[in-house]
């Protein structure tokens, strides 16, 4: 037996690393957490963390990349649908309020702690955010031929930040009625019913 044979590692470790940071992160944020108890939460001794991730950072990131990677991808999978332009920014504004309401942790973690990455990484992150964005702006134009760039991404941002502002308080609506509020908030933002 060769000497990584005896080595066979949980497939499902990292993911229940990141999972247990998220959460823990979420609660007490990123400087109140230590390494040993993300892995008591994860179901492994903090040591064994070390063989996925050489320091907390490093779990940040890799939690933080999962994230816009995930959003990402299934923003292409809506483009690639190939409908509307309209219908398609519409798909787009779903997919962050499910983002946003379904994984509503996660997301705060994502808004809250970014700073706390090394900088390098924040700034790869941020330029993944961008090319996120710029879907979203290309998409509102070809909608409303009208708005220039300027103010497409303003009011991107503004869709997004509207999205994103349940975030920061509990109005103690449930999931479905919260989930509706904010699309409309970001039509409204983006003027999409008003749309031929």
């Amino acid at each position: 037996m060769g000497k990584d044979e005896g080595r066979t590692r949980d497939p499902e470790r990292k993911s229940r690393i990141l999972t247990a940071a998220g959460d823990l992160i979420g609660r007490s944020g990123f400087h109140s957490v230590s390494m040993s108890e993300i892995g008591a939460d994860a179901g492994i001794t903090g040591s064994g963390i070390y063989r996925h991730f050489e320091s907390k950072s490093s779990i940040l990131v890799s939690l933080f990349d999962d994230i816009i990677d995930g959003l990402i991808a299934r923003q292409t999978a809506i483009l690639d649908s190939q409908e509307q332009e309209q219908v398609l920014l519409e798909h787009l504004v779903t997919d962050q309020v499910l983002f946003v309401v379904g994984k509503r942790e996660l997301a705060q973690v994502y808004f809250n702690e970014i700073q706390n990455l090394p900088e390098q990484d924040r700034a790869r992150l941020r330029r993944k955010q961008r090319l996120y964005v710029e879907e979203w702006v290309h998409l509102l134009q070809e909608t409303r031929p009208a708005v220039d760039d300027a103010q497409a991404r303003v009011l991107v941002h503004a869709a997004i930040g509207a999205i994103q502002s349940s975030l920061f308080h509990n109005v103690g609506l449930d999931a479905d009625r919260l989930s509706q509020l904010l699309e409309f908030a970001a039509h409204a933002v983006l003027n999409l019913d008003l749309v031929d």
